[in-house]
């Protein structure tokens, strides 16, 4: 998967931008504040249709306008595709493939796979279930259509039990609704509960090999799904907390509450790990993420960097770029020099200078 070029119209601090790639290494460097996030938020979001960020839609639309434009064109094993995004301040967002335009943005995960890796990856041993939650979601959802699809049935069907709960509070013979709303996320959990068991399993081999590679065999490196109910025992397990529910008018049992832990050793990477052991942890299930989106879309996905280079040591900073290859990566960074030091880099790379909006190629 190779990104031809990127078309910007109104988009954070871009009033108008055409960047054309190269198919390698693509280093933005320059002060910060100068919109190099927003080059790789912008592609994340042609990938996601979200932003890394969390960020609202009105939230990306340049300040004193009303809509924001964004293009991408690309090349891979499907052929050239052509991704427009129509962002608006009142309003959802519009999303076309190929000139086609798309009702759901579900349609789009998948055709730009993307992995996206910044500084506030690197805590993704340390924060809490939702982050590690998000990890497995984004990776699957370009992976796999259908979990996309259960995903979101899921989360609609949880908002609205839990609507309903508040709601009984008020009005005792809406109980009686509660059962078909139990039925419906009994379906769609249960599927994402087998999903995400199955592909853990899938990411702890991988991850386990890498980590082993990234410590010279030092340290072993493995990962335990923890979902909040066993698929089997999802319904008893939800029968039962229905008074619990009903009490606080929240859901407390279900997928939505799932984790992962990650081990070093016999130990609790997130309780017991050094800052430098979650380190090597978080990256190594960054390049893991790689990994498997390449075995699934049958092509390389995207990389973004986000200046994660200054928070790895010299030793993962080299085993992070080994492992690129032949992947189209953008890179941020504030200063130049000491990533161009390194000669194969160098050879490899397109350098382009941003300040104020503009991105400009350098020599």
């Amino acid at each position: 998967m190779k990104i031809e070029s990127l078309d910007l119209r109104n988009f954070r601090n871009y009033p108008s931008l055409t960047f054309v790639p190269g198919d390698g290494i693509n280093i933005l460097y320059g002060d910060n504040a100068q919109g190099k996030t927003n080059v790789l938020e912008a592609v994340c979001l042609l990938g996601t249709s979200r932003s890394h960020r969390g960020a609202k839609d009105k939230e990306m639309i340049r300040s004193g306008e009303t809509e924001a434009h964004l293009r991408v064109n690309l090349t891979g094993i499907r052929g050239r595709d052509r991704i427009d995004m129509h962002l608006r301040r009142d309003g959802a967002k519009g999303i076309a493939i190929n000139r086609q335009p798309v009702r759901r943005a579900g349609e789009l995960l998948g055709l730009l796979p993307v992995v996206f890796f910044s500084p506030e990856d690197l805590s993704i041993i340390k924060s809490g279930p939702q982050v590690r939650r998000r990890f497995i979601n984004t990776e699957l959802c370009q992976i796999d259509s259908l979990y996309t699809k259960n995903l979101s049935s899921y989360s609609r069907c949880l908002m609205q039990r839990n609507k309903l709960l508040r709601d009984i509070a008020f009005d005792g013979k809406l109980l009686a609704e509660l059962e078909a709303w139990d039925t419906q996320l009994l379906k769609y959990g249960s599927a994402l509960i087998a999903e995400r068991k199955k592909f853990l399993a899938q990411l702890h081999e991988t991850v386990g090999k890498i980590h082993a590679d990234l410590t010279q065999g030092k340290e072993e490196l493995t990962l335990f799904y923890e979902p909040n109910t066993e698929a089997e025992d999802f319904s008893g397990q939800l029968f039962k907390a229905r008074e619990t529910d009903l009490k606080y008018k929240t859901t407390s049992v279900g997928p939505h509450r799932d984790d992962f832990r990650v081990m070093i050793g016999s130990e609790d990477a997130r309780i017991y790990g050094s800052q430098g052991q979650q380190r090597s942890a978080a990256l190594s299930l960054k390049l893991a993420e790689i990994e498997l989106l390449r075995k699934a879309k049958g092509e390389e996905p995207v990389l973004l960097l986000d200046d994660v280079l200054s928070e790895l040591d010299r030793t993962r900073q080299e085993m992070l770029l080994a492992r690129i290859g032949t992947t189209q990566t953008f890179l941020t960074c504030t200063g130049v020099e000491d990533i161009l030091s390194r000669a194969a880099l160098a050879a490899e790379s397109r350098v382009f200078y941003v300040e104020n909006g503009t991105v400009t190629p350098k020599e």
